[in-house]
């Protein structure tokens, strides 16, 4: 459990998405917790072997919708019943039917900003740099490499047990990655 700081932690490099995933369920089985899987391509079942948990972006995006159609509708009720009370043609001073489409265009407004700042700031975005870029091999992860990560901020991490580890596991290239 020797933790040091200016480790990020112990990088696994994979020839395959199935020895990936296969060390994803090892590493998930021995007990480690933080880790992060770098694919060109989404590998399906990864995000159950590693334990990731439901994102709470959908609640986000349904908080800036139900915000969006509540101010649409205000705007419109305040606008024509109390700033601006104009009877035009025996039309009643509010009316749903009339601000439909501004209800709709105001919730899909909204919901489409909740969507962007909310993955932004889930993601930890914009974030210039990131420890995984000191790695010598990252540049194989956006092409036929298969990267796993175990971070150093994991309790059961300890550099040389980990890479043993990892290496036990069928890893093609260990390395571990200062922060």
């Amino acid at each position: 459990m020797a933790e040091h700081s200016s480790i990020h932690g112990v990088v696994a490099d994979f020839d395959s998405p199935d020895t990936l995933l296969d060390a994803v369920r090892a590493a998930r089985a021995k007990g480690y917790t933080k880790m992060e899987a770098y694919t060109p391509f989404p590998i399906h079942g990864i995000d159950e072997a590693m334990g990731a948990k439901p994102s709470i972006l959908g609640y986000i995006v349904l908080c800036g919708s139900a915000t969006g159609f509540t101010t649409a509708v205000l705007l419109q009720w305040w606008t024509g019943t109390i700033a601006y009370p104009l009877v035009i043609s025996g039309k009643p001073l509010f009316a749903f039917e009339f601000g439909f489409p501004v209800m709709f265009e105001l919730t899909v407004l909204l919901s489409a900003f909740a969507a962007v700042f909310g993955m932004l700031g889930l993601n930890g975005l914009p974030r210039l740099s990131h420890p995984i870029f000191n790695y010598s091999g990252v540049a194989g992860s956006s092409d036929d490499r298969f990267l796993l990560v175990i971070e150093a901020s994991d309790k059961k991490f300890d550099a040389n047990e980990t890479k043993d580890f990892l290496a036990s596991l069928g890893a093609e290239k260990l390395e571990v990655v200062e922060a």
